[in-house]
């Protein structure tokens, strides 16, 4: 387990981040996101940055930092352009697999290279008819001698085509079973084909894409954990997810940052019968409940992210921020687009991305009806009768 990062590494490192969103990002931000143009030069100086190692250890090459300390360089990025967040995010999943579950052989091969950001990972567990019922997974890895067929389709997948390891979940004759698919970025390769790049309503400028699986071989020891990850797949990745929840309430943050903030300027330079309309009431009652909703979401996702750092189970907790941040997002880039006005609706400002971004959140990483089951589930475990 990797130690707490030391607060003053944490500030420093965060405030290099903000540095770079504010020189490199807000300046081009809006452009590319509405030509959905993937931001190669920005993803340049994240490798540069060291961000794609954020949390691997430092002997396989990474920065070796805690969850806090990611949530909150997500954060940042986040508030910029949520759509860097989601470039980083299922690389990180990705790398976290590894290098919880992997075997000292699978570490060795994968890490250094996700570490430096010289092979992009992407996470694939949802299916076509198969997205919050992951038991309902078809996509079929057949053993045939020292080697697995993969068959099947896969949606939602974030860096598909970008990619050279895939997370991929698949049944097996023991269950369902996760495979460290390598691969060269791409159209296609081998039996993967990227069949489709889905169009979004925003989190633009990244591929979201759906991939055919069609015979395509892997070799045995391409099971995440060797042997004895085998039917193991299904909960590898649910803990995972535990960590891709937090990262999306750490960008719910973010967005809603960006959104409180240009509402917060707007309000106190915009005047309307002779003074800002910051000094109305009815504007001031909006920016104290987007403050309050903001800073409660960012304390439920560094709660979750401390209680993970220290070796806790935290779905409840997880699923807690997740749900509170996204919605909190959504109904502050509301409230933002209210305060402009008609400004706010076009597209002369980020306003508008900002609520076209925010609905992923709430869908993302399992939808918030999901959520509500998954933290009243657990804490049913936790507090039910025959637990006392």
């Amino acid at each position: 387990m990797i130690g707490p990062t030391d607060p003053a590494l944490r500030a420093e490192l965060v405030a290099t981040v903000r540095r770079f969103v504010e020189r490199d990002v807000l300046p081009v931000a809006s452009d590319l996101e509405h030509a959905d143009a993937y931001p190669a030069e920005l993803v340049a100086t994240m490798r540069e940055l060291g961000l794609f190692g954020v949390t691997v250890a430092p002997q396989y090459g990474g920065l070796g930092l805690d969850l806090r300390t990611y949530a909150a360089i997500v954060e940042e990025l986040a508030a910029g352009w949520m759509s860097l967040s989601g470039i980083l995010n299922t690389h990180v999943m990705v790398a976290n697999l590894v290098g919880a579950n992997g075997t000292d052989e699978q570490r060795q091969r994968w890490l250094p290279v996700l570490a430096t950001g010289e092979v992009r990972g992407a996470l694939s567990l949802s299916e076509p008819d198969a997205g919050s019922d992951t038991g309902a997974i078809s996509c079929r890895a057949e053993r045939d001698g020292d080697e697995y067929v993969i068959t099947g389709t896969k949606m939602w997948v974030t860096n598909g085509a970008r990619a050279g390891l895939v997370a991929l979940a698949a049944r097996t004759e023991d269950g369902i079973t996760c495979f460290l698919v390598g691969k060269e970025p791409g159209p296609s390769f081998g039996g993967i084909t990227v069949s489709r790049d889905i169009g979004k309503l925003g989190y633009r400028g990244l591929e979201t894409v759906e991939m055919v699986y069609d015979g395509h071989r892997v070799p045995a020891d391409a099971v995440l954990g060797g042997p004895a990850g085998l039917g193991q797949g299904r909960h590898f990745m649910l803990a995972g997810l535990e960590v891709g929840r937090i990262n999306i309430a750490a960008r719910a943050v973010g967005v809603a940052r960006a959104a409180f903030e240009a509402a917060l300027r707007y309000a106190q330079q915009r005047e309307t019968f002779g003074v800002p309309i910051a000094q109305h009431q009815a504007i001031q009652l909006k920016l104290a409940d987007m403050a309050t909703k903001l800073e409660a979401a960012r304390l439920l996702t560094v709660s979750a992210a401390e209680r993970r750092d220290a070796g806790e189970r935290v779905d409840v907790e997880a699923g807690m921020a997740k749900l509170f941040a996204s919605e909190a997002a959504f109904e502050i880039a509301t409230e933002s687009m209210r305060i402009h006005g008609g400004v706010g609706y076009t597209t002369e400002l980020p306003i508008e991305r900002y609520y076209r971004d925010a609905p992923l959140m709430i869908i993302g990483e399992g939808t918030n009806e999901i959520q509500r089951l998954v933290i009243a589930r657990g804490l049913l475990r936790r507090y039910g009768l025959d637990a006392r």
